[in-house]
């Protein structure tokens, strides 16, 4: 059984930062790519930010400049470094992952329970 533990929301001012982290834990086989996605109040859920076994990294426009996405393979953990926060920053953060665990020769996609991130003053 495969779980993603997001740790590392919570309230901040405006011009702050924040740095969340996303474990994966299980009989996983093999990542092949983590991510951070959030959704507002009222709005879908959208990505934020990607990164795939190969390095290879996508940004949402309205964080690039701002967010940092990197990853530690030997713990199977994906971080956002959120800097120069906004408002508009603000939601519930979901690390959402696509692996293969032992159990499976299939990959499948996993969600994490979601982290709330406030900006505000």
């Amino acid at each position: 059984q495969v779980q993603l533990v997001e740790s590392g929301g919570g309230l901040v001012q405006p011009g702050g930062s924040l740095r969340l982290s996303c474990a994966a834990s299980g009989s996983i086989f093999s990542i092949n790519y983590m991510g951070w996605y959030r959704q507002a109040p009222g709005k879908q859920r959208g990505l934020v930010a990607l990164i795939t076994s190969g390095d290879s990294i996508n940004y949402a426009d309205s964080v690039k400049g701002r967010f940092t996405i990197s990853k530690d393979n030997a713990k199977n953990t994906v971080y956002l470094q959120m800097n120069s926060l906004k408002p508009e920053d603000t939601a519930v953060y979901y690390c959402g992952a696509s692996l293969q665990s032992s159990e499976s020769s299939a990959s499948y996609f996993y969600w994490g329970q979601g982290t709330q991130v406030t900006v505000s003053s």
